[in-house]
């Protein structure tokens, strides 16, 4: 099995015995009120899912990920990880800070090292590439403050969400690979609902490896996009009924999506290779948004990064249903004109499901259509009735 990035697996939980005691010592601390979407990121950090994160990045971290896409020890990173303020915080810059959740329980400590400004529309143009507030991943990072808190971090207690018990730790999916003896695995990222083209990635990845890790992104999203309850019901449903045993881990990924396109795609190979997959699927237009990159620079950016990840990446071309073929095909697999194509939009699929139309068949599984529709409380009607 591939080793973590940066060659060990962060941990950075606090024992409960130490809990303890801090959570009593707790009145001499300052302390920050935090979202759950920063509560996430502490505890990614802190079971390794980010290794080799352990903390909230400083200035020289974030200038030296957005201008040349590593951490200032040559490991390649791509994504800006922040503690982000609206307001300059009235903190010590060399002390300890506790994190609290809008509830008032505290969560996690930080080791503060920096408060610093953050030139958000400079960051914006480099990680993003852009910095039109058009874009929803960079209006959601302006959104966040101009004031970031760089530290080390230390997680006291997870976080309530919904969805606690579809999320696994890399050391626990590590745990299940080894058990099940996969050595070639192959990771899925999602963060909608399953349709025919994912299937189709998704067999791919059955056929090269030993073992599929599907892992949805759990956490913020554009406001379009499905429940991540939902799409979590739709795959269990999926790999239940269609998928061979024992050959499919599905586990849910409690991070924000950054829309980010290529260099996104990077960040979700890195934490898959730290979950302990071998391969990773890079598929059209990965974590892209409107029109914003070019449909295959998330394939590209792997050529050009300062190093190789050391995690093999599955490019997949578009892929469409060929009313010829009658079948999910590729460019690499069909030779049939665009007019015989469907390419299956889920941007379609939304509108479709949220107005109680069932997609055709050949689009999405019924079942999992039915599933969606429900979730909407809409009346069936099937598209051409």
């Amino acid at each position: 099995m591939l080793k973590p990035h940066g060659g060990t697996l962060v941990s950075r939980i606090v024992p409960e015995r130490e809990k303890k005691i801090i959570l009593e010592e707790s009145h001499f601390y300052p302390s920050l009120e935090v979202d759950e979407e920063v509560l996430m990121d502490v505890e990614n950090i802190a079971t390794g899912v980010f290794s080799p994160l352990k903390g909230f990045m400083g200035s020289e971290d974030l200038l030296s990920v957005a201008h040349e896409m590593k951490l200032p020890d040559g490991a390649v990173w791509t994504i800006p990880v922040l503690l982000q303020m609206k307001e300059k915080p009235d903190i010590p810059t060399d002390g300890r800070v506790l994190l609290k959740d809008t509830k008032g329980m505290f969560r996690a400590v930080v080791d503060v090292k920096e408060v610093f400004r953050i030139d958000l529309r400079r960051i914006a143009g480099l990680v993003w590439g852009t910095e039109s507030e058009a874009h929803p991943g960079v209006r959601h990072f302006y959104s966040k403050g101009e004031w970031a808190v760089g530290g080390d971090v230390w997680l006291l207690e997870e976080i309530e969400i919904p969805f606690r018990e579809w999320i696994l730790r890399p050391e626990d999916t590590r745990r299940i690979f080894e058990y099940r003896g996969w050595k070639r695995i192959v990771g899925f990222q999602t963060r909608n609902a399953p349709h025919r083209a994912h299937e189709y990635l998704q067999r791919l990845g059955l056929e090269m490896g030993d073992g599929l890790f599907i892992n949805p992104i759990l956490g913020w999203k554009k406001s379009d996009d499905f429940d991540s309850r939902i799409i979590l019901r739709a795959y269990e449903l999926l790999t239940n009924s269609y998928y061979p045993k024992g050959r499919v881990l599905l586990s849910g990924l409690a991070t924000s999506m950054r829309y980010a396109g290529p260099r996104e795609a990077v960040f979700h190979a890195i934490i898959r290779k730290n979950f302990g997959c071998t391969h990773f699927i890079v598929g059209r237009d990965h974590a892209g948004v409107g029109n914003f990159y070019d449909p295959y620079a998330a394939h590209r950016i792997f050529d050009n990064l300062p190093e190789d990840i050391g995690i093999e990446i599955v490019r997949v071309s578009a892929v469409f249903y060929c009313s010829i073929c009658e079948c999910m095909a590729s460019d690499k697999s069909c030779g049939h004109s665009e007019e015989n194509r469907i390419y299956v939009s889920m941007t379609g699929i939304r509108d479709m499901i949220r107005n109680g139309r069932v997609p055709p068949s050949n689009v999405i599984r019924p079942e999992v259509a039915d599933l969606l529709i429900q979730s909407y409380g809409k009346t069936r009607v099937h598209v051409g009735e």
